[in-house]
């Protein structure tokens, strides 16, 4: 009976500790967001000046318990973790043009992230888009440029995560990341559509269908898909 009452003790004691522990991440990733990023814009300058909350941030991501139990907390916590790990890389080498001047930006350089080293290219490619499947991550991940979509002013969080995927994706489709030419039947799209295309095109679909899931106004699937050059200039403050 002691033996049974130890083992709910110490079980009860890991569960609550790792729920405190995921509960304080997205509450303070969701401070640091609302305090640091302006339309899109991350104020890379201030934070290297107080690094106090980034670093605090990093620590509890550094011991962040992932559970493939629960998806929406999954979800949640990579994508703060890598857009929380891109601010990370650039302010470490601030002031700086561009993520792409610092070399291994995306894959060599490592962050402690739920007990592992990872780098960028592994939390995008291997902890989301092979595991879910999903292309709207695409939408929410942000490196740091400003060709990327917008980071927003807020954490992704395990209730509203897929509500936030699905806003950011729309937003994208019918705004900046796409121009349409009724009068030349084209429609000219990010260069990340073209990186990814796998991702785009899954199950048999075209990019175009893709698209019209998102968009308010569909495209004609007879349009000719191109891309547009990718800005890779820091989105910053």
């Amino acid at each position: 009976m002691e033996k049974q009452l130890m083992f709910i003790l110490v079980f009860l004691t890991a569960f609550f500790g790792m729920s405190q522990n995921g509960d304080a991440f997205f509450t303070e990733a969701d401070a640091f967001f609302k305090a640091n990023v302006v339309n899109g814009k991350v104020a890379y300058a201030a934070i290297k000046d107080n690094s106090g909350q980034l670093n605090r941030l990093l620590r509890l991501a550094e011991t962040f318990t992932v559970s493939d139990k629960d998806e929406s907390i999954c979800k949640a916590f990579w994508v703060n973790a890598y857009n929380i790990s891109v601010i990370k890389g650039i302010v470490d080498n601030y002031p700086i043009k561009s993520p792409l001047d610092k070399a291994g930006f995306f894959d060599r350089d490592t962050y402690k992230l739920a007990g592992e080293a990872l780098t960028l290219n592994a939390v995008e490619h291997e902890n989301l888009i092979a595991v879910y499947k999903d292309a709207r991550f695409h939408f929410v991940l942000v490196c740091g440029a400003l060709g990327c979509p917008p980071l927003i002013s807020e954490a992704y969080m395990p209730a509203t995560v897929d509500a936030q995927m699905d806003l950011q994706t729309k937003k994208a489709l019918n705004g900046s990341f796409l121009k349409v030419n009724s009068k030349r039947k084209r429609v000219e799209v990010s260069q990340i559509m073209a990186w990814y295309k796998k991702d785009f095109t899954a199950n048999g679909a075209t990019e175009i269908d893709f698209i019209n899931r998102y968009r308010t106004e569909g495209i004609p699937n007879n349009y000719k898909l191109t891309y547009f050059t990718y800005n890779w200039n820091l989105n910053e403050q």
